[in-house]
């Protein structure tokens, strides 16, 4: 079959004539995903009154829904390549509203972490199988190229706006409605998915890498349960040690399986692309960043500041609104001065916006302290999304759309589970060490966030600094272009 039939066979199968429809509802639900990420922040306090939580406890609250997000997005991509991206889309799409509804009802800790860990493996199936569907949906490379630009931007706006819409919902409806958003949202995604998409041809039905998938759930979990314990045991307790010395073997086991797995989680040649390998690195980073900036600044407003959820929310609009406005034109600068340059100039900017943030003093005007910071981190973070999107992409065959999509998803939700726990764990040991000197809680509040700030910053640094040294200058532009050519091939560089 010539190429061009072979194109129109897959602009049928894939129901092209609403794929800009099919677009809005898959980047929705990508809202969704990384929304509940970030939502839940603002309604941390009323939840830990409601529900008797300790602050330990709190930090858990996010780790359990994206941990197993992170840990089984990778399982998750290769099970929509097996079984069709949009059947396991609107499976997954259907977990995610009845678990959202589930943290909702909750009457206990046990109860919310258990349905929120649920919420992160639901968002695992969806997530890659939405990805892998915009890839296929849109084969011209300008469309394509568009397309994943507001894939991007949804997924910063996603983290953004999860702040604003978390203390609005919750001054108004209280903690629960911050899940509850959820379901009326998902079932309109399932009910007109159907009509948008038709249903694609499954993959070959080649055993699934279950123990690769355990292994490196089990490695991540252990990992992040080690960085967390450790303000409290120390770095150097037989609890720390134990766990990080299980982490380093589940992931050394993990990387065994895959080099002898017929049909492995992730093929390691992948990672001989160095776009797909720095795309990735880079998305990790940013998930840290992002995670512990948006946990700090919530309680830091609350806590230290003393705003309440819809004050605090509403604070975070010069952010959001820049990062939309940034996400808009990224495309188009990207064409100019290709991914390699934007993406690194992106990073800066936002290591920059958040090194001023950590200057914040504990009784910090938002007009002369916070809104500069929040514009430059709009900015930055916004161009950071889209051009680390693309480049993690770049070079993967459309027959591993799922895998390539998961392995995005991943990076990003491992980055902020492990960033979160390195982050409040050195926030805490600045806390105490400051409380301990004699400064009063607001101040000594306030300088254990300026850790976690400039933390992030740090990890956005290195994130520039892999992008300028391992993306080879000739993929300065047009990478979205060449990656399209390639993956259609099936090829890898």
């Amino acid at each position: 079959m010539s190429s061009k039939k072979k194109e129109m066979s897959s602009s049928a199968q894939h129901g092209t004539q609403y794929r800009w429809w099919a677009l809005i509802a898959l980047a929705l639900a990508q809202f969704l995903v990384i929304l509940d990420a970030s939502i839940v922040n603002i309604a941390l306090p009323s939840l830990a009154a409601d529900l008797h939580l300790d602050t330990n406890t709190l930090s858990w609250v996010i780790t359990a829904y994206v941990l197993p997000f992170g840990g089984l997005l990778l399982l998750g991509g290769r099970l929509s390549d097996r079984y069709g991206h949009r059947q396991l889309f609107i499976i997954g799409v259907t977990g995610f509203v009845i678990a959202s509804a589930a943290v909702g009802f909750a009457s206990s800790g046990t109860w919310l972490l258990t349905a929120r860990a649920v919420q992160g493996g639901s968002a695992a199936m969806l997530a890659p199988a939405a990805l892998a569907l915009v890839t296929r949906l849109f084969t011209n490379p300008q469309d394509r190229a568009n397309a994943l630009g507001i894939w991007g931007a949804v997924a910063g706006i996603g983290s953004v706006a999860g702040v604003l819409l978390g203390g609005v919902l919750t001054s108004s409806f209280g903690w629960p409605s911050v899940f509850y958003v959820n379901v009326p949202v998902g079932l309109l995604i399932i009910a007109v998915t159907p009509f948008l998409i038709t249903k694609d041809k499954p993959g070959k039905r080649a055993s699934l890498d279950l123990p690769g998938a355990a292994a490196v759930t089990a490695g991540i979990v252990a990992l992040v349960a080690a960085l967390s314990g450790t303000e409290r045991v120390g770095w150097t307790s037989p609890l720390t040690l134990s766990l990080a010395g299980v982490s380093v073997m589940l992931l050394a086991s993990f990387v065994f399986i895959e080099r002898r797995a017929s049909n492995p989680l992730v093929p390691l040649e992948v990672f001989r692309n160095k776009s797909v390998l720095s795309g990735n690195l880079v998305m990790f980073l940013i998930g840290g960043a992002t995670t512990g900036l948006f946990f700090a600044l919530s309680v830091y407003m609350q806590q230290v500041l003393h705003y309440d959820a819809m004050k605090a929310g509403l604070t975070q609009l010069p952010l959001a609104g820049a990062l939309v406005a940034i996400a808009g034109v990224v495309p188009v600068v990207i064409q100019k001065l290709g991914t390699r340059l934007t993406l690194a100039a992106s990073l800066l900017l936002f290591a920059a916006g958040l090194i001023w943030l950590s200057l914040a003093p504990s009784n910090a005007s938002f007009v002369v302290h916070l809104l500069g910071p929040s514009i430059a981190i709009g900015i930055g973070l916004g161009g950071a999304f889209v051009a680390g999107t693309e480049l993690a992409v770049h070079g993967v065959g459309a027959n591993e759309a799922g895998m390539a999509s998961g392995l995005v998803n991943t990076s990003q939700q491992i980055g902020g589970a492990i960033g979160l726990a390195v982050l409040a764990t050195l926030s805490a040991i600045k806390t105490r060490a400051l409380l301990e000197g004699g400064m009063n809680v607001p101040q000594a509040l306030t300088g254990g966030f300026a850790w976690v700030f400039l933390g992030a910053a740090a990890f956005a640094v290195i994130g520039a600094i892999i992008v300028l040294t391992v993306v080879r200058p000739s993929l300065s532009r047009g990478v979205i272009n060449q990656s399209i050519t390639i993956g259609e091939k099936g090829n890898r560089p």
